[in-house]
């Protein structure tokens, strides 16, 4: 190499080295975190086993000895070693409702619902869920009612449906105990929920109410669910 090139390398080469470090510091990472039998989880509510579901290693949650058939629990798989604040959340998951329980003619099919929250922290936890058996019916307004946002502690969804009729919650097509795949976006108080690879999200929250924050990711449902969960993936932003 001539001293001429020498010389324009030595010019050029800190310019170089830093869209290097600046292309690699915005590259979107995927998160460590893993769904398999030796994640670490803090169990709320419930117990855990892994088991064979649909073709699928699966994560399934079981009621704890004295709880099958409450009525309002509940369920959340913490995991212990997150920390998310945004990014995306992907997951598969199956629910449908568990055996012994109401038809879905009460409080309009909260039955068989699953989903993930996140931001979680202590009592506060921001959830997208959805309700499979509503999906088909033949009542429109429980179609309606397929997709859920809520944020604990204060906007459970029946206090959203109140005070906003149909502005957290939205239709998508699903079939109850089937592999259905949510991917969650958040980003600042924003929020969506896009199912089964869908180009546009079903659901879109602007205003996510426990504000700008960090948190756990859980796996959520509650007691009358048959629940499963497969594959997650989180990807932080950069």
């Amino acid at each position: 190499m001539s001293n001429k090139l020498k010389y324009l390398f030595l010019l050029a080469a800190p310019g170089l080295l830093a869209a290097i470090l600046l292309g690699q510091a915005t590259k979107p990472a995927s998160s460590k975190i893993t769904l398999d039998p030796n994640t670490k989880l803090e169990m709320i509510n419930a117990d855990s086993k892994w088991v064979e579901y649909r073709g699928r290693n699966a994560l399934h949650l079981v009621p704890l000895s004295g709880h099958e058939r409450a009525q309002n629990e509940e369920w959340l798989a913490v995991l212990s070693d997150s920390d998310f604040t945004d990014g995306t959340i992907e997951v598969d998951v199956a629910g449908a409702r568990r055996e012994g329980y109401p038809t879905i003619d009460d409080v309009r099919g909260f039955k068989g619902v699953i989903g993930v929250s996140f931001r979680v922290d202590d009592e506060r936890a921001e959830t997208f869920y959805v309700r499979p058996e509503n999906s088909r019916v033949e009542n429109q307004l429980y179609r309606n009612n397929s997709t859920q946002y809520e944020s604990l502690p204060d906007f459970p969804w029946i206090r959203l449906d109140l005070e906003s009729p149909r502005m957290y919650e939205s239709y998508v097509d699903l079939e109850p105990g089937a592999w259905t795949k949510l991917k969650v976006e958040v980003s600042g108080i924003k929020a969506r929920l896009y199912v089964n690879g869908a180009a546009q999200p079903c659901l879109i929250v602007n205003d996510l109410k426990n504000g700008y924050g960090h948190g756990k990711i859980a796996l959520w449902t509650r007691v009358s669910t048959d629940a499963y969960f497969s594959d997650l993936k989180v990807t932080a932003a950069p």
